[in-house]
């Protein structure tokens, strides 16, 4: 059984890489004029559908003004739309158009485009490696986003 010591390390170097990547993700973004708020905030209503306002703010990590705002360009952009909760008529709720699906999808085909590039110059075993912890990350963006 590992140590409080030995997650510690662990936890400090899973960080470490996942900033590095973060950071070296960033480069690989579209340049599109979409901010990585707005983009995983569409991401998130194409995977899990329409939400209400409040909770997009709090999944995202923002403030419910900025997301108010964020919702206001999406909507001007033609990429959502918002309106009544038809349980709760008070409530707001924002919706991906198809316009925000056809630019999400765009994205992602670059995006996996630009990855797949940077795969190609990496060694077999290491190609190998990455796969093999696809799933035990995926497992831990589970855990992190519950």
């Amino acid at each position: 059984m590992p140590t409080a010591t030995d997650v510690s390390v662990e936890g400090a170097l899973v960080a470490s890489t996942f900033e590095r990547l973060y950071e070296a993700l960033r480069r690989l973004t579209p340049r599109d004029g979409l901010s990585l708020t707005a983009a995983s905030t569409l991401r998130r209503l194409q995977r899990h559908g329409p939400h209400r306002l409040c909770a997009l703010h709090l999944a995202e990590g923002v403030t419910q003004p900025a997301m108010t705002q964020l919702v206001t360009r999406l909507e001007r952009d033609g990429l959502a739309t918002r309106g009544p909760d038809p349980v709760d008529r008070r409530v707001v709720v924002v919706t991906i158009t198809e316009a925000g699906r056809a630019l999400v999808e765009q994205r992602r085909a670059r995006y996996t485009t630009a990855l797949a590039d940077v795969l190609d110059g990496l060694a077999a075993p290491d190609r190998a490696a990455i796969m093999a912890a696809l799933q035990a990350m995926e497992r831990l963006a589970e855990v992190i986003t519950e």
